[in-house]
């Protein structure tokens, strides 16, 4: 029998997933072309040419032991040297490549992190709606995951009830920019605001509460937008990064942790990072897709494809009735429900084969997230179906 801990893993797995599943099922028996899955955000554009090349030089020109062999558990110093010289050219930081740590994506990264700074019973606030897996990775490690409610209509974070739900267990806090469901950016106003509770919450209960920054959707903005970068405004950040998004490669699992270089005790910081990268089975990110970084940091996918499906997808829906956040980042639509109970509005959509995740799976009941990471092509194709749900519920938008 496996134990019961999974037993309720189980039971709770993730809805995103199931739905996704449930699609190919739905396409057996409709055809796909009559089905519109907005389930799952995987990417939809093409790896940039630069990064497959990359590969391929690595493969013919490295020496074959050494590219597929193991190496230090916080990942080539040439690649974190590329990352660190990358973000510091970018952002005006000061990174080293000592304070760079190579991980198994930004969910590796995220464990990586937890593993490094929980105890047993302490407390990591993230702000709703959030992507449902922290709870999971806080759990890994004995912590704890409390909410922190949004502002309803702007989704940005509710600061007073940040401040309120601070207590003396609390660890540290996870912020996703872009936000995942949203696609709403976090301002700089409010990161500084956010900083100045932090810093004020420190001093009070005379420990470190950390800033846990996951950004894989950072290069996922539209309309000139800007994701603040979060070392610039609190020491004791840790940044964590995929290439998932930025370069369409959610598979190859590759990502980064940035610890900020005043961070407290930092160097013992990336100690805890690089012994939990190993001890976790990790042992260290994936050796090809680290060489061919190196070269391609500044590589990216088509992020004008996505505004594309964007711009089409928020204005049909809102001309229909509906109502929800104009995404800045990212590529997801949050839609608020017709009716209080989301459940009931995604199964309606089911019958016109539109599949979306309820907002419960966010911890944000009475919405539904909509990942419009799709072909532009199915985007349109869905469209009469999206009337068709519109006019079920026109007496309720």
């Amino acid at each position: 029998m496996i134990s019961k801990q999974m037993q309720q893993e189980i039971a709770g797995s993730s809805a995103i997933r199931a739905m996704f599943l449930e699609g190919k099922e739905m396409a057996k028996q409709a055809g796909a072309e009559n089905v519109y899955d907005f389930s799952l955000g995987n990417p939809m554009t093409p790896v940039p040419a630069s990064y497959n090349q990359a590969i391929i030089e690595a493969v013919q020109k490295e020496n074959s032991l050494e590219l597929h062999g193991y190496m230090d558990n916080a990942g080539y110093p040439e690649t974190r040297q590329a990352v660190a010289d990358n973000l510091n050219q970018r952002f005006g930081t000061d990174f080293a490549y000592t304070h760079i740590v190579m991980t198994v994506g930004a969910a590796g990264a995220l464990n990586v992190v937890f593993k490094t700074i929980l105890d047993p019973g302490d407390e990591v606030l993230a702000f709703a709606p959030y992507f449902g897996e922290y709870r999971g990775y806080v759990a890994n490690h004995q912590g704890i995951l409390r909410e922190v409610k949004p502002d309803i209509p702007s989704f940005q974070p509710d600061l007073s009830d940040l401040e309120n739900k601070i207590t003396e267990k609390t660890k540290a806090l996870i912020i996703n920019n872009p936000v995942n469901p949203t696609g709403v950016i976090y301002t700089e106003e409010t990161i500084q605001k956010i900083a100045a509770i932090l810093e004020k919450k420190q001093q009070e209960y005379q420990h470190e509460i950390y800033m846990v920054s996951d950004e894989p959707y950072r290069e996922l903005v539209y309309d000139k937008n800007q994701v603040p970068f979060l070392t610039k405004y609190y020491a004791n950040t840790f940044v964590t990064y995929s290439f998932s998004k930025s370069l369409s490669i959610p598979g190859e699992r590759i990502g980064y942790i940035a610890a900020c270089p005043r961070m407290a005790d930092c160097g013992q910081a990336i100690q805890g990072l690089s012994v939990a990268n190993r001890i976790l089975g990790f042992v260290n990110a994936p050796s090809l897709m680290q060489k061919a970084l190196i070269s391609s940091m500044d590589a990216r996918t088509d992020v004008a494809y996505y505004d594309r499906n964007r711009q089409l997808i928020y204005g049909r829906l809102t001309e229909l009735g509906f109502t929800c956040v104009k995404p800045q980042g990212a590529f997801y639509l949050f839609l608020k429900s017709p009716e209080p109970d989301e459940k009931n509005f995604v199964m309606a959509a089911k019958k016109h084969h539109i599949l979306l995740v309820g907002g419960s799976s966010f911890s944000c009941p009475g919405y539904v997230r909509l990942a419009y990471c799709v072909s532009y092509e199915m985007l349109k194709r869905s469209l009469p179906a999206f009337e068709k749900l519109a006019e079920e519920y026109r007496n309720h938008l």
